[in-house]
């Protein structure tokens, strides 16, 4: 009997979202060092004039990082708005299963350019597809969908972040294995090609998954027409019945999610190639074992999330975030040896507890029936902020090489920064509304009495 049991269990965890998630992370970060070994190595003797040979190689290797990620970040608009449509008519599967189908396929794309010595260039076809599928803005939006949909009114934030603990635990054990893969040598096909084979073996194998196991939770018509995805009690920052008094809210959170992500996603842009130049002049371990530093700060978050959530309210936890990451990222900016970037990290152990916390506060503002459209025009948002700050964060690297290369870390704390402004807006309204709230109550039963 007790065999039984166990087995269901397992079938049942294995159904669930979460198995999706780990196949796909840990196939994303072998992925992810063999592509910066790669381009490190095409880039090796790229030449401009009048420049040095390293800040040569840099040149070219953010140049090409900077072409690659917005192709990715502009060709998924259309297919991940209308995948979102399709998910939130009761197709989710196919949230999942359209982007995978494209992860699978750039990673392909990367094991031929190894294999037969294709232009580098032809990974930017391979982001064109990739971007076609829907890619990341269609993916995480659809996972953060079904997570929230599976998940109780008052363990949303907690469901969101235990997604995103599965998420950064993957990307830790593939990116401390990831160098050493990248390092295993056939003398017949070279390095990388083994990494690369196990990474989209893991795909497939995610790919597979969501299409045949995948467990989706439907909600009800009724449900998605009469109620939200969270009650209206179940949060820091109340949902009204007037939908429109909750747009400023909506507003403020955009706001915050695209200066915080901006501030982010320019700084990692840049760091990949910052750890490949001296003084740090990293190998394929050391830049495995930066990326599981990097994802280190899931578990850390996760972990950061539920001890404060205790005492803390949801603005209050973004904050916490906000300032960790500015405090590390500012420290970034004076790094000249391994030692001072793993300090730095280490300061920015809370600093993905922001964006699942803003999508749960966001989810508390739309109907059920929005939900997944709502995220996706968020992910969509920060897709068009990354259209500016990729090209910027890339052309203000390359103007300081030489006299300055770590101010775009600065230029970061400094965004994260005015992003804790609408945060805070969101945090000083909440209160204000919950007392005026309370004080009609309280008129209302005066009068009741007096009538009486």
């Amino acid at each position: 009997m007790a065999m039984p049991r166990l087995c269901e269990k397992a079938f049942t965890v294995l159904r669930q979202i979460g198995a999706v998630i780990v196949l796909e992370q840990l196939g994303s970060t072998l992925f992810d060092t063999a592509l910066q070994m790669v381009v490190k190595d095409r880039c090796a003797n790229a030449t401009y004039p009048d420049t040095s040979r390293e800040e040569s190689q840099q040149r070219a290797m953010t140049n090409f990082y900077m072409t690659y990620n917005l192709i990715i970040q502009l060709t998924p608009i259309l297919p991940a708005l209308l995948l979102a449509r399709l998910g939130d008519r009761g197709w989710r599967r196919a949230t999942i299963a359209v982007p995978l189908s494209g992860y699978l396929l750039s990673r392909l794309a990367l094991l031929l350019v190894v294999l037969f010595r294709l232009p580098l260039q032809v990974m930017f076809g391979a982001a064109v597809v990739f971007g076609l599928s829907g890619g990341y803005c269609a993916y995480w939006p659809g996972v953060m969908t079904l997570a929230s949909l599976s998940s109780t009114t008052t363990d949303r934030s907690k469901a969101l972040m235990r997604v995103e603990l599965l998420y950064g635990s993957a990307g830790l054990v593939g990116s401390l294995v990831s160098g050493h893969l990248f390092q295993l040598y056939n003398s017949s096909l070279g390095n990388g090609t083994i990494l690369l084979i196990i990474s989209m073996l893991l795909h497939l194998l995610s790919l597979l998954h969501s299409i045949f196991l995948l467990q989706v939770k439907q909600v009800s018509r009724e449900t998605e027409d009469n109620g939200h995805l969270l009650s209206h009690d179940s949060g820091d920052v109340p949902v009204e019945s007037n939908v429109g008094k909750n747009m400023v809210n909506v507003v403020l959170l955009f706001a915050a999610a695209i200066l915080y992500t901006s501030s982010v996603g320019g700084a990692i842009e840049i760091l990949g190639s910052f750890v490949l130049k001296e003084p740090l002049s990293w190998n394929a371990t050391q830049v495995g074992y930066g990326n599981a530093a990097g994802c280190m700060i899931f578990l850390t978050s996760f972990l950061g999330f539920i001890v404060f959530r205790r005492c803390a309210s949801d603005v209050a936890l973004i904050l916490i975030g906000m300032v960790s990451f500015a405090s590390g990222i500012y420290f970034m900016t004076f790094v000249t040896a391994t030692y001072m970037f793993y300090l730095a990290r280490a300061l920015n152990l809370f600093a993905l507890i922001p964006m699942p916390t803003i999508r749960s506060l966001l989810s508390q503002q739309v109907p059920a029936s929005s939900c997944g459209t709502t995220l996706t025009i968020l992910q969509l948002s920060l897709k068009f902020a990354g259209l500016a700050y990729i090209p910027a964060f890339t052309k203000i690297y390359q103007a300081t090489l030489n006299w300055f290369p770590g101010f775009v870390f600065m230029l970061s704390s400094i965004l994260t920064v005015l992003g804790m402004i609408p945060i805070s807006i969101v945090g000083c309204r909440s209160p204000q509304r919950q007392n005026y709230k309370r004080i009609q109550e309280e008129r209302g039963s005066d009068i009741s009495s007096s009538c009486e």
